[in-house]
């Protein structure tokens, strides 16, 4: 067995004096979410108006610096992920395999929920009526999801965070680029630089996830309290159990069966992006770290850089299928609305083609809203579950982007172009040591097994 000399001393220290050891970003996150609970509970049951203040404000400002890269994060990864399949043989049909195993787990996940929903009747025996539900501030519907794709102008998407017109605004570019051949090679040059300094810029907030994640859950339990969630326990379990259902069970299933890899080899590399989702609760968020992992499981660079910013912004499994057939059942129930073999059909489609509404953003409420106005459910139903989305929103994003690196995985090794020995090689190094085991691959000598 040999080593790399240079990783075999990184980390000691130089000198004699002492030094603190590096504790593990896991292990960050997990203080994080210990920690938030506890000044949540605190905040809550000691009535502290100012602890409760400074949670909402930690929480917010982390997430607020996670959507300011959005926009143009979004935009440029899929203006270069096009353009770099030109790099790539087969483009065509790698590009419509991924899109058919979006669709493919996204109707497993979708199926699974509804299961889940029929078996518990969540919505029975929670004490809420349709009085306690209210309208949301915007509702999604297909005439605005098919005619909002095309936005009035270039600057309204970028202020209004429309990611689903940034997106076609991206794809346009990315297409013309192609078509322009080197005449548009400045340009694209410049994308790339952009896109790795926006990369860049966000690792350094990804490296905030930890205080953010205290703000964030403490905000939620000092708002919400235990007896809120009480009444949704079932609910919540139901959307925790099937995203588990889904992470844990189907996706491992696939790994095995279609691509015929040690599932636990996947979870090893891809943990750091779906721990940092739980937190951020955002996939486009986490998009960067997404790419990292899914290169490092062995997807060629040039394919991981297509399918993670498409995934992220199309597959979504929790929010988009799991969540939204959970829900319909749920606020169907309360409202006393009997759905049926049509309604689960419509959830099902909705489910696999609108999942794009979604777009990859904090929260599903304009997929449950496109969910809803499409079966003819009361849109009130919506602010019977707003209290504890950001609850449920972990666990779905989760899912997601757990999904969002499993599909390239799964295609690329039906398609041969799979690096086994970096698959099998794969670790669960923290975030922050991604890149320099980017920079170390090229030169550690692999263990013989």
């Amino acid at each position: 067995m040999s080593a790399n000399p240079a990783s075999a001393t990184a980390g000691k220290p130089s000198g004699s004096g002492f030094r603190i050891p590096k504790v593990p970003f896991w292990a960050q996150i997990v203080a994080g979410l210990v920690l938030g609970v506890l000044l949540g509970w605190l905040a809550r049951s000691q009535d502290i108006n100012w602890l409760y203040t400074t949670l909402d404000k930690v929480g917010h400002i982390f997430v607020q610096l996670l959507k300011l890269a959005v926009a143009p994060l979004v935009f440029f990864a899929i203006l270069v992920s096009i353009t770099n399949l030109r790099k790539v043989n087969n483009a065509a049909r790698l590009a419509t395999r991924t899109l058919l195993w979006f669709m493919i787990t996204s109707l497993i996940a979708v199926a699974i929920g509804l299961a889940i929903g029929l078996i518990t009747n969540p919505g029975s025996g929670t004490g809420l009526t349709p009085k306690d539900g209210k309208l949301p501030e915007g509702a999604g519907s297909w005439l605005d999801f098919l005619t909002g794709i095309i936005p009035e102008n270039v600057i309204t998407p970028f202020t209004e965070l429309n990611v689903l017109q940034i997106v076609f605004m991206a794809a346009v570019a990315g297409i013309a680029a192609l078509q322009l051949g080197e005449k548009a090679q400045p340009i694209l040059t410049l994308s790339e630089s952009i896109l790795e300094l926006l990369q860049k810029a966000l690792w350094w907030v990804i490296r905030l996830a930890p205080i953010g994640t205290i703000g964030l859950i403490g905000y939620a339990i000092a708002d919400y309290g235990w007896d809120l969630i009480g009444k949704y326990a079932t609910f919540t379990a139901d959307v925790y159990i099937g995203c588990a259902l889904v992470l844990f069970g189907v996706y491992p299933l696939l790994l095995a069966t279609v691509a015929k890899v040690n599932p636990v080899q996947f979870f090893k590399g891809a943990w750091p992006a779906i721990q940092l989702a739980f937190v951020s609760r955002s996939s486009v968020g986490t998009m960067p770290v997404t790419q990292k992992v899914t290169e490092r499981l062995g997807v060629p660079k040039e394919y991981a850089s297509f399918s993670v910013p498409f995934g992220a912004t199309t597959k979504m499994d929790g929010c988009a299928a799991i969540y939204p057939a959970l829900a319909a059942i749920f606020i169907a129930q309360i409202f006393d609305v009997q759905l049926g073999v049509g309604d689960y059909i419509l959830i099902a489609f909705v489910s696999v083609i609108g999942s794009a509404a979604t777009a990859g953003l904090t929260g599903a409420t304009v997929m449950l809203t496109l969910t809803l106005s499409t079966l003819g459910l009361p849109l009130e139903g919506v602010g019977l579950l707003m209290a504890i989305d950001p609850i449920l929103d972990m666990m779905r994003t989760a899912t997601n982007v757990a999904g969002q690196a499993l599909v390239p995985v799964i295609v690329s090794a039906r398609e041969k172009i799979l690096d086994l020995d970096a698959y099998h090689s794969a670790s669960s190094s923290p975030i922050d040591g991604i890149e320099v085991r980017d920079a170390e691959q090229q030169v550690s000598v692999p263990v013989a097994a």
